[in-house]
């Protein structure tokens, strides 16, 4: 199965092992997987701040990078599923929306890539720590992810995970939202950390960086003995 990976650029900047880790992963799965050194932003940050104009401008320039790919597979559920829900958006009155929709229905998020395509639980990892889940929103609202990921932490030998209250309430950083209203994201995050203290929990584990970027900065902020990691990194531990 050929796979293209679509690295978004936080993850590509602050986050590449993240990124090789999905690709063993995809690998050992049994996938051919291809890197097209091209691609740059699906556009999100700009559609999100109103410039529209330069969001359709990167959503072209991603068509033509991902335009020959079988299956798109990225470790953010925020970029997935502004390509899958807001490209339509983004162009359109476009010559290229059918091009759109069929691109919509080959990018996935690398868990759902795992569970719905490849129908894989267990990647064979091992962790011994404690953890909790964080749905993301874009993970949970925009691109209906809610069991997939717990079906694959469930098989890490050595994981004991244990759900937190209000488990499906935002963490608070929301992209330019945590800038523009500063307070009101960290009291989302004091509120999302309160509920992990509680369940004794040393790790948050999530489909998205950007939510635990947010709350890493905050439980670093607080010298608190948690730590984030991305599910990519958890199911690549143990057998690399």
């Amino acid at each position: 199965m050929r796979v293209q990976l679509f690295i978004p650029c936080f993850v590509d900047q602050l986050y590449p092992q993240t990124a090789f880790n999905m690709m063993k992963i995809l690998q050992k799965s049994g996938c051919e997987v291809k890197y097209n050194t091209n691609q740059t932003c699906c556009g999100q940050p700009a559609f999100n701040a109103g410039f529209w104009e330069e969001a359709r401008t990167v959503g072209n320039k991603f068509l033509k990078d991902f335009d020959n790919a079988d299956y798109i597979v990225a470790p953010s559920a925020s970029c997935v599923g502004f390509v899958r829900n807001f490209y339509d958006k983004v162009l359109e009155n476009s010559s290229q929306i059918d091009q759109v929709r069929m691109l919509s229905k080959r990018i996935y998020e690398f868990t759902e890539f795992l569970i719905d395509v490849l129908k894989i639980e267990n990647i064979g990892a091992v962790l011994n720590v404690k953890a909790t889940y964080h749905d993301s929103c874009a993970a949970l609202r925009e691109c209906k992810i809610k069991d997939g990921p717990r079906k694959l932490l469930s098989h890490v030998k050595g994981l004991s995970l244990v759900e937190m209250n209000d488990v499906e309430t935002c963490c608070g950083f929301g992209g330019t939202f945590a800038v523009k209203f500063d307070c009101i994201s960290i009291s989302m995050a004091d509120q999302k950390i309160t509920n992990v203290l509680a369940t004794k929990a040393n790790y948050i584990i999530s489909t998205d960086l950007s939510c635990l970027m947010h709350l890493d900065g905050y439980i670093k902020g607080k010298n608190l003995p948690l730590k984030t990691m991305h599910i990519a990194d958890v199911l690549a531990s143990g057998w690399q």
